[in-house]
C-alpha cells in the first residue's frame, strides 16, 4: 500500500485488505456476455462499449487525482473493447450458423466434428428386460463439416452428440470423428448451435493427441487398482481424484447430490489446491525458494490439468490455480480476489459459453465466500472461544454454502439443509484422498505393488465420506422443495442477506431463533418433527422405490419382514426398509428377473441377516438371472424357486403361492417382456388387516389363466399389476374384489403408468387406490375400524440421470 495514498482513496479500492480494482472488468465481461447469450449478441455489444465510455471519463479524473483505480479503469477499458468485439462477435456466429437453422428443421446430418471433452455418461434405472446403467453418452465437439440432405451446411459451431454409450464412450478430446443422425435445437443460453442425435458407431474415427492418449492410460491405470477396494469406494475413489465418475454407483452419485457432496466429484479449485498445495508444502519443507517453488507447482498444475481432461471445470479450476501461482511468484500473496477477477476476466473471454454455466458461477462465488466471508466469520468465532481450526473448518463450508445456495436453490428447486454439516465432516479427509490418489495414479504403471498400497490408503477416507453422505441423505428433511428459477434463487438471495443482517445484532439474533423455530414448526412437514412413520402394527408396506415394485410383510416379529421385489437400483429399497426398522429379512421373494424387480437385490443384504431368495420358474432375461445368482452365490444366501401350492408361515404372516399359472414354450432368448411379466410369481399374503395379492407384473394371458384354473383371488387389498398399465382386465379387478389398492409406480415416468382406465376401474370395484408416485411409501393398517391406508407423503422423484 502506498502510504501517501489518500486514505479515501484506498478504502474505495479496497475492502478489508482485499484489492477491487479488477471487479468492474470482470462483472463486465461476465454479465455482458451473459446478457447476450440470454437476450441476443447485440446486448454484449452494448455492454461492452457503455464499460468503455464509463473507463475513458471516470479514467480522465482518476489521472488528474492519481487515484489508484486508473489501473482498474484501464482493465475496464480493455475488457470492454474485449468484450463489444470479439466476444460479441462470437456470440453472432453462433446465433447465425447454418447448422442451428437446419436443426430447428429437425433435418438429418451427417458431421465431421472434433471431440472437445471425455463423453459424460447418462445413466438410467433399469426397467424390464433393460438393465440399470449408462445407455447414452454426451459429447461435446466442434464442427469441421457438416452435410444436411445433399447440401453442405457451412458451419464452425459447437454441437453435442448424444450418443449410445457402446462404441462412443471411449473417444478422447482432440479425435476426429464422423457422425450421423437427426439434428435438434440446443437448450438453453450456451454457444452449441445444435444436438445431434447419433445412429450407429462412430466412423472414420482419428487419433487422439498423445498426451490424451497417456492421461487415458493413466485414468484407466487407477480405475483398475481401486479393484482392490469394495466396490462403492472402488468407484469413488477416481471421482474423487480425477472427476471420473464412470465407475461410480448410482447410489452413491444419488446421495452425495441430496447431502450436497457431489461437488467433491467434478474436478474444481479444491482439487487444484489440494495438489498444488502439496507441492508447495514439500518444497517449502526442503527450503525451496517462492519462484522454484511456484514453477514446479505450476509443472504439477499443467500436468494435473491434463490428467482430469479439458473439462469447463478442470480448465476453470486450472486457470485461477495458475492466476494464484503467478502471484505467490511475483510475491503477492494477498492477491487472492484480483486473481479471481483476472481468471474470471479471461475464461470468459477466452470461451463466452462460461459466462451461462451454472458450474461456473457456482465456483465463481464459492472462491469469493472463501475469500471474503471466510476469514471473517472465522476470526468471529475464535473471537468468541472456537478454537482456530474448527473455526475456519465450519467457517469455509458456511461461507460457500450461504454463497452458492442462491444459484443451486434456482437451478434445482430444491436446498440441502444438511450440506454445511455433511461438508464440515467431510473436509478433514479429501485432501489425504486425493493426495494418496494423484500418487497412486503417478506410480501405478511403474511400480503396481506400490500404486495399489496408496490405493488402500485412501479405503478408510472414502468409506467416510460415502458413511457422511448416507447418513446425510437420510437425514429427514435434508432436501427440502424450494421455488426453481429466478425467483426461487432471488427469494434464498434476499432470505440469507436478511438473516446476515439480522444476526449482527443481538436482539435480531433473538427474533431469528424465534423466526427460525416458527418455521420448523409451521413449514417442516409433521413427518420431520414427530415423524408418524412408520405406523404402529402396519402389515404390509408398499415402498417408493421409482418405476418398480418393492413390498415389504410384517412378520409379527420386531424387526423382521419378509420382501417381495426390490425396486430397479440399490438404494431406494434400503431406505425404506430402515425406515421401517427392519434388519432382518428372512425371505426376499423376486416376482419376476426383470430389472425393475430385482436392481436393489445388493443394497437389501447391507446391514441385515437374509435367510434367503426366491425365484419362480422363469429364467429370463439371462443376464438377470445370472446377476441374481452371482448376487446369491458371492453372500452365500439361499436361492430357492418357488412352486404353485406351496404355503410359508410366520407368527403373523403366511405366503400362498398361486402363480405362475402360464405356461410358454419359449426359449430363455425368445421370450420377450409380455411372456416375462405373465411369468411373475403370484403371492396370497395372508395379514393381520386382511388378504393381500401381490401379483407381479402379470399381464392378460395370465390373469386369464389364474381365473380360468379356478384360483382363489379373492383379497381385501391388491398390489396393482404392472404398474397399473393398460394390460389389467376388469373381469380380474372383479375376481379380486379389493377393498384397497396399491399401484406401485414411479413419478414422471414415460410409460403412461397408471392407466386411466385400470384406475377407473379400480373405483369402480369400490377400492381405495394409493399410488408411490403421488403417496410415497404406502402402509397397510388394522384399526379399530378395520382396513385403512396410512401414507408416508414422500414420493420419489422421476429417476436422476
Amino acid at each position: 500500500m502506498n502510504p501517501s495514498a489518500d486514505p479515501s482513496e484506498v478504502d474505495t479500492a479496497s475492502w478489508r485488505g482485499q484489492d477491487l480494482r479488477l471487479l468492474p472488468a470482470a462483472a463486465t465481461a461476465w454479465l455482458g456476455t451473459l446478457s447476450g447469450l440470454l437476450a441476443g449478441w447485440w446486448i454484449t455489444m452494448l455492454c461492452g462499449a457503455a464499460a468503455v465510455v464509463l473507463a475513458i471519463i471516470a479514467g480522465v479524473r482518476a489521472c488528474r487525482t492519481a487515484s489508484r483505480w486508473v489501473a482498474g479503469l484501464g482493465a475496464l477499458a480493455v475488457l470492454g473493447v474485449l468484450t463489444a468485439g470479439p466476444v460479441a462477435l462470437r456470440i453472432r456466429a453462433a446465433e447465425h450458423d447454418d447448422l442451428r437453422a437446419a436443426a430447428a428443421r429437425g433435418s438429418d446430418a451427417t458431421t465431421r466434428v472434433v471431440v472437445t471433452e471425455r463423453p459424460r455418461p447418462v445413466r438410467g434405472a433399469g426397467y424390464a428386460d433393460r438393465r440399470a446403467g449408462t445407455r447414452l453418452v454426451v459429447i461435446a465437439a466442434t464442427v469441421d463439416a457438416a452435410v444436411t440432405g445433399e447440401r453442405e451446411v457451412d458451419s464452425a459451431g459447437r454441437i453435442l452428440l448424444l450418443a449410445p454409450a457402446e462404441g462412443w464412450t471411449d473417444l478422447l478430446p482432440g479425435q476426429q470423428v464422423t457422425a450421423s443422425g437427426r439434428l435438434a435445437p440446443a437448450k438453453g443460453a450456451e454457444l452449441t448451435v445444435a444436438v445431434l442425435s447419433v445412429r450407429g458407431p462412430p466412423s472414420a474415427v482419428g487419433p487422439a493427441p498423445w498426451w490424451q492418449r497417456a492421461a487415458e492410460s493413466l485414468r484407466t491405470g487407477l480405475r483398475e487398482l481401486c479393484a482392490v477396494l469394495p466396490e462403492e469406494e472402488a468407484g469413488l475413489v477416481p471421482g474423487l481424484v480425477v472427476g471420473d465418475t464412470s465407475t461410480l454407483s448410482p447410489r452413491v452419485e444419488h446421495e452425495f447430490t441430496d447431502s450436497g457432496m457431489s461437488h467433491l466429484m467434478a474436478v474444481s479449485g479444491g482439487n487444484v489446491a489440494i495438489v498444488c498445495g502439496s507441492i508447495l508444502l514439500l518444497l517449502r519443507v526442503l527450503r525451496v525458494g517462492p519462484r522454484a517453488s511456484a514453477t514446479a507447482a505450476a509443472v504439477g498444475l499443467a500436468g494435473f490439468v491434463v490428467l482430469a481432461g479439458p473439462a469447463p471445470s478442470v480448465l476453470r479450476a486450472g486457470v485461477m490455480g495458475a492466476v494464484g501461482l503467478l502471484a505467490l511468484a511475483l510475491g503477492r500473496r494477498g492477491s487472492a480476489l484480483p486473481a479471481l477477477a483476472f481468471a474470471v476476466a479471461g475464461l470468459v473471454v477466452a470461451d463466452p459459453a462460461m459466462a451461462a454455466d451454472f458450474g461456473f458461477a457456482l465456483s465463481v462465488l464459492a472462491t469469493a465466500g472463501l475469500v471474503l466471508l471466510a476469514p471473517k466469520w472465522a476470526d468471529w468465532l475464535v473471537g468468541r472461544g472456537v478454537p482456530a481450526g474448527y473455526a475456519e473448518g465450519l467457517a469455509i463450508p458456511l461461507a460457500a454454502f450461504v454463497m452458492t445456495t442462491p444459484v443451486i436453490a434456482g437451478m434445482a428447486g430444491s436446498v440441502s439443509l444438511v450440506s454445511v454439516l455433511t461438508n464440515v465432516l467431510a473436509a478433514p479427509v479429501v485432501a489425504p484422498a486425493t493426495v494418496f490418489g494423484v500418487l497412486a495414479t503417478a506410480v501405478g504403471p511403474w511400480w503396481p505393488s506400490a500404486g495399489r498400497l496408496l490405493v488402500r490408503l485412501t479405503e478408510p477416507e472414502a468409506s467416510w465420506l460415502i458413511t457422511v453422505a448416507r447418513h446425510g441423505a437420510r437425514a429427514p428433511g435434508a432436501v427440502v422443495d424450494w421455488p426453481d428459477g429466478w425467483w426461487g434463487g432471488l427469494l434464498a438471495a434476499g432470505l440469507l442477506a436478511v438473516s446476515l443482517v439480522v444476526i449482527r445484532l443481538r436482539h435480531g439474533r433473538i427474533l431469528l431463533a424465534i423466526a427460525l423455530a416458527t418455521g420448523l414448526v409451521v413449514f417442516v412437514p409433521v413427518r420431520v418433527l414427530a415423524p408418524a412413520w412408520p405406523p404402529s402394527a402396519w402389515n404390509a408396506v408398499a415402498c417408493d422405490v421409482g418405476q418398480g415394485d418393492a413390498v415389504v410383510l410384517a412378520t409379527g416379529e420386531q424387526g423382521r419382514a419378509v420382501l417381495v421385489d426390490t425396486g430397479p437400483e440399490p438404494g431406494p429399497v434400503d431406505e425404506c426398509l430402515s425406515r421401517l426398522g427392519v434388519d432382518r429379512v428372512p425371505l426376499i421373494v423376486l416376482s419376476h428377473l426383470h430389472a425393475d424387480h430385482i436392481g436393489g437385490l445388493g443394497s437389501v443384504f447391507e446391514g441385515r441377516s437374509v435367510g434367503a431368495v426366491a425365484v419362480g420358474p422363469g429364467r429370463a432375461p439371462a443376464w438377470a438371472w445370472q446377476q441374481v445368482a452371482d448376487e446369491t452365490a458371492r453372500r452365500g444366501i439361499p436361492l430357492l424357486e418357488l412352486e404353485i401350492g406351496q404355503k410359508l408361515e410366520w407368527r403373523a404372516l403366511s405366503l400362498d403361492v398361486l402363480g405362475p399359472r402360464y405356461v410358454t414354450r419359449r426359449s430363455v432368448r425368445e421370450q420377450d417382456g409380455t411372456v416375462i411379466n405373465n411369468g411373475s410369481v403370484v403371492l396370497r399374503a395372508g395379514t393381520p388387516a386382511g388378504r393381500l395379492l401381490l401379483t407381479g407384473d402379470i399381464e392378460l394371458a395370465a390373469q386369464s389363466d389364474l381365473m380360468a384354473e379356478g384360483a382363489d383371488l379373492r383379497a381385501e387389498i391388491l398390489k396393482v399389476p404392472h404398474h397399473g398399465s393398460r394390460y389389467t382386465a376388469p373381469d380380474f379387478l372383479n375376481a379380486v374384489a379389493p377393498r384397497a389398492a396399491l399401484v406401485s409406480v414411479g413419478a414422471g415416468n414415460t410409460y403412461g403408468h397408471p392407466n386411466k382406465s385400470t384406475l377407473d376401474s379400480l373405483v369402480a370395484v369400490g377400492a381405495s387406490v394409493a399410488r408411490t408416485d403421488t403417496d410415497g411409501d404406502t402402509a397397510v393398517v388394522a384399526d379399530a375400524r378395520g382396513l385403512a391406508l396410512v401414507r408416508r407423503g414422500e414420493p420419489r422423484g422421476p429417476p436422476r440421470s
